[in-house]
């Protein structure tokens, strides 16, 4: 027992891997960050997040929550939300550009509410992403009314 906790202090111990930094991940990452901006990360983003990976990547309830937990080590490792939006806008087109902003306010919107750094976070990534302001505030306002109908 006391060798488990003393392995624990070593540092020739390999850290836990992040996963590859691909499109899929940085978005998974992205819908976490959003979720967390506000210091709340409540069941209703997680919820919405797993559902979001799934329909986007065709995966089942315990796949996308693999890759959620996966997308929330990568969140915490990586500081810089710009870097991950850019590795979405190099990777995909201008199409799925716009699906991960209307993903990443639907999660937002999640738990009801829509605060002033959710709407900053977002905007930032809106913009590096090449999203133009106006269809911005159209797959805004679209989250919006879906989740009003929810």
């Amino acid at each position: 027992m006391l060798e488990r906790l003393m392995s624990l202090f070593h540092a020739d111990k390999p850290a836990t891997t992040l996963p590859e930094l691909d499109a899929r991940h940085a978005l998974g990452a992205l819908l976490v960050r959003a979720a967390k901006v506000d210091r709340a990360y409540l069941f209703e983003e997680v919820e919405e997040i797993d559902h979001v990976l799934s329909h986007m990547y065709a995966l089942n309830p315990v796949e996308s929550a693999k890759m959620r937990a996966r997308c929330e080590k990568l969140e915490t490792a990586m500081p810089d939300t710009d870097t991950l939006a850019r590795v979405l806008h190099d990777a995909i087109p201008m199409q799925e550009r716009e699906a991960a902003v209307q993903s990443l306010w639907s999660v937002v919107l999640a738990d009801g509410l829509e605060r002033p750094e959710e709407d900053d976070l977002l905007h930032r990534i809106e913009a590096t992403l090449g999203v133009p302001p106006e269809r911005a505030l159209e797959l805004h306002d679209a989250a919006v009314a879906k989740a009003q109908h929810l």
